[in-house]
């Protein structure tokens, strides 16, 4: 039972190739600022608080913009081999 319901949400994913695309740009779009934030601070900031919490929240950011990414890249790749592979069509 719960095997199937899995295999369904995986199947529904893999056919939202346009939300997966977004998926993918929404963490690119997170990375690269968190990634500034990070350089900002180190680059711009004297050492201080404010430098580490500045760097934080560019950490906070990145990290989530990377989850993001991955999870889209994965569901633009190999979860459409998965639903290539699990097509139950009939091929005669």
């Amino acid at each position: 039972m719960k095997r199937t319901l899995i295999k369904q949400w995986l199947l529904r994913r893999a056919n939202k190739p346009q939300q997966n695309l977004l998926l993918l740009l929404l963490g690119f779009g997170l990375f690269a600022p968190g990634i500034g934030l990070i350089v900002a601070a180190e680059f711009l900031l004297a050492a201080s608080w404010q430098q580490e919490l500045l760097a934080l929240l560019g950490l906070i950011l990145s990290g989530a913009g990377s989850i993001l990414a991955a999870a889209g890249y994965l569901s633009l790749s190999l979860l459409r081999l998965y639903r290539f592979l699990n097509d139950d069509r009939n091929h005669d």
